[in-house]
């Protein structure tokens, strides 16, 4: 039986389930699109790999930590103007998808370079023996063996991206981490607050499930 406080805020509950999607969503697209090939490049740029260049990789490397170890809310905060100049706005869910973007990118790439280090270093070796392009090394080699850890990698970073959405309420943009704290929290809703944080959790456990699963799936070792 649903509860009746769940049936009242109903409506809001399922915009800030909405909300949240976009965020990680966007997150997530971020993280593929722009974290995969820097987490990948960083790799390939180490001491030892095909494309050794230790400008590049301590340059990079840098950054990626830069923003990792900056606190989530300040980096928040500190990218108003930036976010401002890109979308037109600071305030709202598209304006809070561009930090989420940008702390998902630095986040993925270096769970993929630590997925990739773990590739068996034989398989690197014999690629390069067989004459393989750098473009064939990366994707018929190094992703098909970390393939399993690029998954499990993917499957923490979703988890902390619905983390941080749950911040982006100090700019306006919603989600259901801060549905819980306005109308929860700040309204000394409890047991709203309460139901919410379940909602949370089911959403964190099946994703973790689902990762898992789709990990061991594709794992043929």
């Amino acid at each position: 039986m649903i509860p009746d406080v769940l049936i009242e805020y109903q409506s809001e509950i399922w915009v800030s389930i909405g909300e949240t999607f976009i965020m990680v969503g966007f997150a997530i697209l971020a993280a593929l699109l722009v974290g995969l090939p820097i987490g990948t490049f960083l790799f390939l740029c180490r001491k030892g790999q095909l494309l050794e260049n230790q400008i590049a990789f301590s340059s990079l490397n840098l950054i990626v930590n830069l923003i990792r170890s900056f606190p989530f809310l300040l980096l928040v905060i500190f990218m108003i103007p930036f976010t401002r100049f890109v979308m037109g706005t600071a305030i709202g869910t598209a304006a809070a998808t561009v930090p989420m973007m940008i702390i998902a990118s630095a986040h993925y790439s270096r769970l993929v370079e630590q997925s990739l280090l773990d590739a068996p270093k034989g398989v690197l070796e014999a690629a390069v023996s067989m004459g393989a392009s750098i473009k064939d090394i990366i994707f018929k080699f190094l992703y098909v063996e970390a393939r399993s850890a690029l998954v499990l990698s993917m499957t923490t970073s979703t988890i902390s991206f619905i983390s941080y959405s749950t911040i982006m309420g100090v700019v306006g943009g919603g989600g259901i981490g801060d549905f819980a704290i306005r109308y929860g929290y700040q309204q000394f809703r409890t047991d709203l607050m309460i139901y919410v944080i379940i909602i949370i959790l089911v959403f964190v456990q099946f994703i973790q499930y689902a990762g898992i699963t789709l990990a061991r799936k594709i794992d043929k070792r």
